[in-house]
């Protein structure tokens, strides 16, 4: 039999299975329409490492010891009278305790609300007590030069007046004047004392109630005290 001299045309390549090019475009689609939200968790993620790349760094604290509740004139401080909270370097007092064991022990000279600084101006010296029951308050009166003619182991009476003189009433009975501290050569200026570099008299420490003690320091704020000498 004779051969066909014209060979037979090429076979086409046979087409992909329906299925997988469905699948393929499917994909592609996806990934097209998902193009916008890739970019904006891009855009998202390069934000928030500039943002804290730019962030300021965190002010430098220091502890202080704070009252954990309001403290009376007089009380005995104990653990539970007092905490440690870190407080901005350019807020903090000048003088602080760092420890609470610094001034459990001590005794405060005024009321002490709670969360302020326990500073040693609120404290009575270790060298300053008077007698049981009572506590000591660092008074100055309307007149400063009453702080020089006041002996140690005299007894006054406390009266506040109004700026216009007016008695407003008396807020210590028969108090006790206590001696006062040598502060001589001191740096710790600012305390119940006040600053022993000033020229201005030092106040007067009384021995008074606690009820006395809160009496004063209020009283202290908006009216003239003077002393009176009793027996």
């Amino acid at each position: 039999m004779p051969r066909d001299r014209h060979p037979s045309p090429p076979l086409a390549p046979p087409l992909p299975p329906v299925g997988r090019a469905s699948r393929s475009l499917a994909w592609r689609a996806v990934l097209w329409r998902s193009r916008f939200v890739v970019a904006a968790l891009c855009l998202g993620v390069a934000a928030a490492a500039l943002t804290e790349a730019v962030r300021p760094p965190a002010p430098a604290t220091v502890p202080v010891v704070v009252a954990a509740h309001d403290l009376d004139a007089g009380s005995a401080l104990t653990v539970g009278d007092v905490e440690v909270r870190h407080l901005p370097t350019a807020v903090a007092p000048a003088r602080t305790y760092p420890r609470a064991s610094d001034v459990v022990g001590a005794s405060t000279a005024v009321p002490v609300g709670a969360g302020v600084p326990v500073v040693p101006g609120l404290l009575v010296p270790d060298d300053v007590h008077g007698p049981a029951g009572t506590v000591v308050a660092a008074v100055r009166f309307s007149d400063p030069a009453v702080a020089g003619l006041l002996r140690p182991g005299a007894h006054v009476d406390v009266v506040a007046a109004t700026p216009e003189g007016a008695v407003d009433g008396t807020v210590a009975v028969r108090a006790l004047v206590l001696p006062v501290p040598d502060v001589t050569g001191t740096t710790n200026g600012g305390g119940l004392l006040g600053d022993p570099g000033s020229t201005d008299p030092p106040p007067v420490l009384l021995a008074v109630s606690p009820a006395e003690a809160t009496a004063l320091a209020g009283a202290a704020a908006a009216a003239l005290l003077s002393p009176v000498v009793v027996p």
